[in-house]
């Protein structure tokens, strides 16, 4: 994973701040979403936030302004992005693959979505019925298919959607061409952080196995994971296929950013509550691995400290550690120029995606307060803080 980082947060002061806590630089978030517009202006793609990625929603009418609408993965998802991803009065577009629908999610989804897009031809053919019942009310309404094109390009199995014997997406074996009554459009996705070639690669793959249905659709969907606001993704290029790609085979593309949209800006707050020694210094956070970056342990990688090296670079080397009783609840080993003092704020860097979205309450664990921050007046707002009642209303 390359960690980036375009916000000087070193001009923020932290003792603003409560601990832990999320802070997200509101202009960093804005410079992302002008090279998304970007992108869809030069391209003619239609550009959705991935809120699976980054559901922050006090920034939906910022990313309003800039992004066609939003992708959800559900029920919740779709119902915050018809509320308050809005420009005005007006939502932008919310467009919904689930990999299974309960019937009664469903129904309220094709009350408000533009695009619902089914895992299998057996839930599109059970849903058919009540899909174009919806249709008849709402004309614009779309139905797509999860195609599989078996072309892996993740290194990570767990973030691999087509890795052999995904349950994601239908492979061209499994694709009941009867079925497709009613289907507009389809949808795919490979990627987890990657820049341009990878999706070359998965389009001629995509092309090869399902090219020939295409002339029937009006739209694909590219899904996700590309890292178009990253400073070294070739952009050109992915504006040429697009428009390529489009011209050739006469459908509108979509593409679904979700890190795209939040790299570079925002990072974690924390403060070291304890020090101790088992055969290496350790230090106790008040944050957690398990419950707040739970990345850090499922992809894993190691998240960097600022002012912070590898171990053994700088003359003080640290195991930095979770406040749970989780064992596994390690961050990693960080060496610092001074040693660690108790109550000391230490900063974890490009912490907005895919953290808020999956925090946990594990052991009772506080979550993460919520804060955002203006880079360029530095004006700050607390906009959550959480506390027992989170965690007890979860529970019964």
């Amino acid at each position: 994973m390359q960690i980036l980082q375009f916000t000087d947060f070193s001009r923020l002061d932290l003792t603003r701040l409560p601990s832990p806590c999320y802070v997200i630089d509101e202009v960093a978030v804005e410079r992302n979403l002008a090279i998304l517009q970007d992108v869809a202006q030069r391209s003619g793609a239609k550009v959705l936030a991935a809120l699976k990625a980054f559901s922050c929603w006090r920034l939906g009418e910022l990313t309003a302004q800039y992004l066609h609408g939003t992708c959800a993965s559900g029920l919740y998802e779709a119902r915050l992005g018809h509320e308050y991803y809005r420009r005005g009065d007006q939502p932008g577009e919310v467009h919904v693959f689930g990999a299974g629908y309960h019937e009664q999610d469903l129904r309220e989804i094709l009350q408000i979505a533009d695009h619902v897009v089914f895992n299998s031809c057996v839930q599109w053919l059970r849903f058919r019925p009540l899909c174009l019942e919806a249709q008849r009310e709402r004309p614009n309404l779309r139905f797509g298919l999860r195609i599989n094109p078996e072309h892996s390009e993740g290194d990570v199995p767990i973030y691999d959607p087509c890795a052999p014997g995904s349950r994601l997406g239908i492979p061209r074996s499994q694709l009941d061409e009867s079925t497709l009554e009613g289907i507009s459009g389809l949808h795919f996705h490979t990627l987890c952080e990657h820049d341009f070639p990878p999706l070359q690669r998965t389009l001629a793959a995509v092309e090869e196995r399902f090219g020939d249905l295409l002339p029937r659709m009006d739209w694909v969907n590219f899904g996700g994971g590309h890292h178009i606001t990253r400073p070294d993704y070739q952009v050109d290029a992915l504006v040429d296929c697009i428009r390529d790609f489009s011209a050739r085979h006469g459908v509108q593309v979509f593409l679904e950013p979700g890190e795209a949209v939040a790299i570079g800006t925002g990072v974690l707050v924390t403060e070291v509550l304890d020090l101790a020694w088992n055969s290496l210094d350790q230090a106790i956070l008040d944050c957690s691995a398990t419950c707040h970056m739970p990345d850090t342990l499922e992809m894993p990688y190691r998240p960097e400290v600022a002012g912070a090296g590898e171990a053994g670079e700088h003359p003080h080397t640290y195991r930095l550690g979770g406040l749970t009783c989780l064992a596994g609840d390690v961050i990693g080993d960080y060496s610092f120029a001074e040693p660690l003092q108790i109550g000391q704020r230490l900063v974890f860097r490009d912490m907005a995606h895919y953290t808020m979205v999956k925090t946990s309450t594990f052991n009772g664990t506080r979550l993460p307060a919520i804060a955002l921050w203006n880079s360029r007046t530095d004006a700050l707002e607390i906009v959550r803080e959480f506390g027992y009642d989170d965690f007890r209303l979860r529970l019964g």
